[in-house]
């Protein structure tokens, strides 16, 4: 099945590696940065879950698609819960497999909107070294016109900036592109903000964080949020 598969995605345009167990995809992983991974989850050794768990700690931001053969409710639950993309079922339907593939290349663009210039570049640095599309406005107005003018597919809005404040910024947004996931940040208090963020929340805003931020966190709210995207492409 490795072979015929990665015959027809070679086929197709794809670089193809394969591995034939789990400790050498991790190996493999550890070596190269792979856009995404289809991985069985019943193997020798160690199991596609497990090895799942391990490329998550090397490469947090591959996609890993999981494949199987058998009804092992437990592991494609623990997968998903773990953050696979999905689960597909052998025998492979390879037209369906490919749809599947293609969908997983959209990139995901991200846009942070902050009057604090160090915060900015500090997470944009952190969120380029796992591989997503940064770009970064220092108030309402920019982030309005970068927003008309480009795809952006999640934002993160400071609370409180001068002029229109985060709220007035995502509600902005969300009008021009309903479709943008708005998660916003802050360094103050909560019942310093419970009111922006409350009624923010009315609008589909999809969570809230404090400064400083965790970058496992923010990575792990990410992934959940393309994951969400991803299913409804």
């Amino acid at each position: 099945m490795s072979e015929t598969l990665s015959d027809i995605l070679d086929d197709i345009g794809y670089k193809i590696d394969v591995a034939n167990d789990g400790y050498n995809a991790i190996e493999m992983i550890s070596k190269h940065d792979y856009i995404m991974v289809l991985m069985d989850i019943k193997m020798p050794g160690i199991n596609g879950v497990e090895t799942f768990k391990e490329i998550k700690q090397i490469r947090p931001a591959t996609k890993v698609i999981m494949m199987t053969a058998y009804s092992v409710d437990d592991l494609v639950k623990e997968a998903l819960k773990e953050g696979a993309y999905g689960i597909i079922y052998k025998p492979l339907n390879i037209e369906y497999l490919l749809h599947f593939v293609k969908k997983m290349e959209k990139d995901i663009n991200i846009l942070i909107v902050d009057d604090d210039p160090n915060f900015c570049e500090t997470l944009k640095d952190a969120l380029e070294e796992v591989k997503y599309k940064i770009a970064v406005s220092n108030n309402g107005q920019q982030a309005i016109k970068y927003i008309k003018e480009n795809e952006v597919d999640i934002v993160f809005i400071d609370i409180k900036i001068p002029v229109l404040n985060g709220l007035e910024i995502y509600l902005a947004i969300k009008k021009i592109n309903p479709e943008v996931t708005g998660v916003m940040v802050t360094g103050y208090k909560y019942d310093e903000v419970a009111n922006l963020v409350e009624e923010a929340l009315k609008y589909d805003l999809y969570t809230y964080l404090y400064k400083p931020l965790d970058k496992g966190k923010v990575i792990t709210l990410i992934e959940e949020i393309c994951r969400k995207h991803f299913k409804n492409l």
